[in-house]
Parts: structure tokens; sequence; C-alpha cells
């Protein structure tokens, strides 16, 4: 990744990961006894800094994905960070996000995380819903072109049951997938970085996307948990993203 190619980040604070070291080990053991939890294609992952596009029907899909992979630290909404839950994501060195408009200091703020070497968990799709990449916004692609670093795939299976609610926990010993996907190389573009640019890239990591879902539902035997049931849970499923 070449620091001529991104935004400085000497104006940032600088990032607090110890707490979230501290308790992932513990997350995951947790989350392995409650469940029966498979990971699939670890070893796709880049050892070194990367972006992790995955699916996202559920409240658990945060968690499980920081959980399982190592030196991941993640984008979530802006509303979130208040109160005790909001010191808890902060001292977790987690990224808050303003999904209503284009957030510079969250971009910023995930530059800085892939220059440390770590690994950034983005959800394209930046609600929960039907998990099947027919929304794909365009961050993804714009923190790979700024820093070139890959874009892995991932999908996820059985953090929502059929007709279960994008806030329900799934039942205690129901399995659940993580299925990882070939790194996507992206060569990182320097300034400027144009909208239809941004917006081809996006297109093509959204094909991609989608193709790997296709491979983990046969993989895995599980499909799409599907759309939210009714009007109403769309729109608790926004709010509660």
């Amino acid at each position: 990744m070449g620091p001529a190619q991104a935004p400085p980040t000497s104006d940032l604070p600088a990032l607090t990961t110890r707490f979230l070291e501290l308790v992932r080990a513990p997350a995951r053991w947790a989350l392995k006894v409650g469940w029966r939890i498979t990971v699939h294609g670890a070893d796709k992952v880049p050892d070194g800094p990367c972006i992790l596009a995955a699916n996202h029907v559920a409240l658990f899909d945060g968690p499980l994905v920081l959980a399982v992979t190592p030196q991941s630290l993640a984008l979530a909404k802006i509303e979130l960070f208040h109160g005790g839950l909001g010191q808890l994501l902060s001292m977790a060195g987690q990224i808050p996000v303003d999904r209503d408009r284009f957030d510079p200091r969250a971009i910023k703020r995930c530059i800085q995380v892939l220059q440390s070497g770590r690994r950034v968990v983005i959800f394209p799709e930046s609600v929960r819903g039907a998990g099947d990449f027919t929304r794909f916004h365009g961050g993804a692609a714009y923190l790979a072109m700024v820093t070139g670093v890959p874009v892995v795939p991932v999908a996820l299976r059985g953090t929502r049951i059929p007709g279960g609610h994008v806030e329900a926990v799934p039942p205690r010993g129901s399995r659940m997938h993580v299925v990882y996907g070939e790194p996507i190389t992206v060569a990182a573009q320097p300034w400027p970085r144009r909208k239809a640019e941004v917006a081809q890239l996006s297109r093509e990591l959204q094909q991609q996307c989608q193709h790997h879902l296709a491979y983990a539902q046969q993989l895995t035997g599980m499909s799409f948990p599907g759309q939210i049931s009714s009007a109403a849970g769309v729109t608790q499923a926004r709010e509660s993203a």
C-alpha cells in the first residue's frame, strides 16, 4: 500500500485495539461453545491488510466476523456510539460511520487501520436484510482504490434463521458458517478517484461477491434466510442495522 496514494491520517487519535485483542479469543470460544460454527477458507485471508466485504443479515454478523478474524476492526453505524455501548465500541477500536452521507473521518480511520497492517470489516449492504448483495455501496471500492489492498468476499450463513428477525439470536446449538473467498486484487489509484470509476469497481466487486455467495450456498447447503417478513420489519431492520 503506497502511503502517497492515501489521505494523511496524522490528525486522528491513535488506534485503541488492546481491549478488542483481549476479548477476541474468549468471544470466539464462547461463540463456538454456544453454536456450531464452521470457518471455511481462513487460509485465503492475506496475512497483511485487507478489506473483508461481508453480507449482512443479522445482529450476529459483526461479532461473529470480528471474533473469528484476527487483527480485524469493523465499521459500525454512528448511532451506536452513545452511552455504555458507545464507550465499549470505542474501547474496542471500532469505527463509527455516518451511513446517510459521505463520511471522510470514517474513511481516514479505515485507512489508518489498513496502514497499521490490520483488516477492516465492511458490510457493503449497509443495513441488515436479505444478505444477497443486491445493495452494494461504494465504500469498499473507494477504500481499495485509495490503499491498493485486496478485497476478500465473506459469506455468512446461519446468523439468522428463515423467518427470524434481524435482531434475533439464532437458537443455541444451531449451525453457522463463515466462508472467506479468494482475495480480489485492486490496484491503488492516485487522486482524483472519480465517482464513475468508483461505481464501476463497486459493480465488479458486487458481482464477485455474489458469485462467492453462490459458492458458499453450494458448500454449506444453506440458502439465504430471505427478506424481512413485513414492511414494519424492514423499517426496524434499517433503523437497527
